[in-house]
């Protein structure tokens, strides 16, 4: 029986397995969906439907992104908040978000965020969104959908806010939701769209936004309701010291502490940026094997500092990378997240330290990890997805790369993807969206965009 898809001639293929297989002049079948066949230049290589060149490319399992806010593209750049730390920035974005938000946008921010994604090499992307206004509508629905026709990976979450500024919380009252209304939508999504079986394209998560966001009580709520429902855990975790400061005057213990007090600290947990915990929280952090979505972009931005990424891995959590959110990063490249994570890495803990061959897993098996799909997602192996990234080396960026096809990568470019490749189809192609609808698409989301920015 014939693949497929077949991908040759690849300059390597970096396979990302558990033996972490390099394979120059490798190639990779795919057979409905899945990875049927990984293999050398000089080994057998079935017949294929379809053949792709690689020649003068590295191929890679497909990126994966572990946190983002795809809705926030609608104010990317927004002028008031280029300068402004975190809190701030909140508050002043959350009545423009509460305002314009409804079905239509959230499916169109979601379609060009993930075109964006595709085109960086990644092939799986969560979604945080945590901001349901009353009236807006089935935003969930409306995310996946866009997802479906894109045809990429996605992993959302409902998300929640419930703790506003009457109450002690960060956002307006318009913006949060009451608790047993959170729950029961949350138990809805689950049941509607939540798909259990192996190499699925939709899965979905729980996600309280932060602890400055959502009561306690939700927090722990939610804990027992994801437990119940067998489905992961995701919100905000230590993104920097306005966190720490908050849980301890509210909750009079630090940010990881009231985590495990609500019922978080578990392997079916991943969190966002945890950019500032002490060395004492990282290893309980690690030794539950709670996930960490690492958003390097996001956190130089917002000026939050740096992450403890390798102290993490050396912990025992697995730990992913994030886009975060487009108004805040306002670059939609998981390639940049990569070699952001490489450069920050090296600058925290010496040069020697976080090589590209680690990067990759991070953005791979790290984030596979996170999302509680190890073995199935994030690796070129037999029976895992068939979400392959091929990325080309060739022009003046990569002139010279010789010695280190995988540090070239990283080190070089910058770089989008050759091809992408979700479940065996192309979702990118000779670096183009396969998909006609770009320029649809763009010109509707410039027209929300302006509902959400009036000046403009």
């Amino acid at each position: 029986m014939p693949a497929d898809l077949l991908i040759v001639d690849a300059s390597l293929v970096a396979t990302v397995d558990a033996q972490r297989r390099e394979i120059p002049g490798g190639w990779v079948a795919c057979t409905e969906g899945k990875i049927s066949g990984v293999g050398a230049q000089n080994e057998p290589q079935p017949t294929a439907r379809r053949t792709i060149s690689a020649d003068g490319c590295l191929v890679t399992p497909g990126l994966i992104n572990t946190h983002h806010h795809l809705f926030q593209n609608l104010t990317r750049a927004y002028t008031p908040m280029t300068s402004a730390p975190l809190f701030g920035w909140l508050q002043t974005l959350y009545p423009l978000w509460t305002a314009a938000l409804d079905e239509q946008a959230a499916h169109v921010s979601t379609w060009v965020g993930l075109a964006e994604l595709a085109l960086s090499g990644c092939t799986t992307s969560t979604d945080h969104h945590y901001l349901h206004p009353q009236g807006a509508g089935d935003l969930l629905s409306a995310q996946i959908a866009a997802a479906r026709d894109i045809g990429m990976r996605f992993h959302p979450t409902y998300g929640s806010m419930s703790l506003s500024v009457k109450d002690g919380g960060l956002p307006p009252d318009d913006a949060v939701r009451d608790e047993e209304f959170i729950l029961a939508e949350s138990e809805r999504a689950v049941a509607r769209h939540h798909d259990r079986s192996h190499g699925a394209m939709t899965r979905v998560a729980l996600a309280p936004c932060s602890p400055f966001t959502v009561t306690t009580g939700l927090m722990q709520q939610t804990a027992a309701l994801a437990e119940e429902l067998d489905v992961r855990l995701h919100t905000h975790l230590a993104e920097n010291v306005e966190d720490d400061d908050f849980s301890m005057a509210t909750y009079g213990m630090r940010c990881v502490e009231h985590f495990e007090h609500c019922g978080w600290l578990s392997d079916r947990s991943w969190v966002a940026h945890c950019v500032r915990p002490n060395p004492d929280e990282v290893v309980r952090l690690g030794t539950a094997g709670v996930g960490i979505a690492h958003c390097p972009s996001s956190n130089l931005i917002l000026s939050s500092g740096i992450a403890p990424v390798a102290e993490f891995r050396a912990a025992g959590s697995p730990v992913g990378l994030g886009c975060d959110g487009s108004s805040s990063a306002d670059c939609a490249s998981l390639w940049q997240e990569a070699r952001q994570a490489m450069l920050l890495g090296k600058l925290r803990n010496g040069a020697d330290s976080m090589p590209a061959r680690s990067v990759l897993e991070i953005a791979t098996r790290g984030g596979a990890g996170c999302l509680g799909r190890s073995g199935e997602l994030g690796e070129l192996s037999l029976g895992a997805v068939a979400d392959i990234a091929v990325w080309k080396l060739d022009g003046p960026a990569f002139a010279g790369v010789l010695d280190d096809l995988i540090e070239g990568w990283l080190r070089c470019g910058p770089v989008g993807a050759h091809h992408t490749i979700v479940n065996g189809e192309s979702v990118v192609y000779n670096g183009e969206l396969t998909s006609p609808r770009l320029e649809e698409m763009l010109t509707t989301h410039r027209s929300i965009s302006r509902r959400f920015q009036p000046a403009h």
